[in-house]
């Protein structure tokens, strides 16, 4: 269902709108080869105010990716492109504003749909299609500065490290 951002088109306004800023980005096509995904909370319609658009890639050669990606949007409102860890794995993030979103590409040595984000997406749309009143309790947490793992825990009872107490659940639930 997320592999292509089609089904933002029969969103709410905000979803169509995000729909129509990535495709005039062109970024799903710009950077196919590196298998995007957007993830997060726009397509599971539980943005707030300053949610951004979150993408994830699988990259293996970072200094192709930052060069073409530097290239593609370096020329965007507050671009600005870096390494870092996370979790001992080496990423590189991309971050710029176009047409009123925040973009954020985010570039990984790992199949996207092993990143925690995409198996995040996947548990919480589960949870959300299973518990409807969950989408409610988890953007009011979101409006108070909760991020939204964080608030998928507190309305689930979890304990923990947030990221990976949701996959633990998620593994356990038969869900991922």
């Amino acid at each position: 269902m997320f592999d292509k951002i089609d089904y933002l088109q029969l969103g709410n306004e905000k979803q169509i709108r995000a729909y129509k800023a990535i495709s005039n980005l062109g970024i799903m096509d710009n950077l196919s080869e590196y298998n995007p995904i957007l993830c997060g909370t726009f397509p599971l319609g539980i943005d707030v105010v300053g949610s951004d658009l979150d993408i994830i890639m699988e990259v293996v050669d970072f200094l192709p990716y930052e060069k073409g990606v530097e290239a593609l949007y370096g020329d965007k409102e507050n671009f600005h492109i870096k390494r870092l860890l996370i979790r001992e794995v080496s990423v590189v993030k991309a971050n710029f504003i176009y047409d009123g979103f925040e973009f954020e590409l985010f570039a990984q040595p790992q199949s996207v749909k092993e990143q925690y984000a995409y198996l995040h997406m996947i548990i919480e749309n589960s949870l959300i299609k299973q518990f409807p009143n969950i989408r409610a309790e988890v953007t009011q947490l979101k409006i108070q500065g909760f991020k939204t793992e964080p608030a998928f825990c507190k309305v689930l009872g979890l304990e923990g490290d947030p990221y990976e107490s949701l996959l633990n659940y998620g593994r356990r639930m038969g869900i991922i």
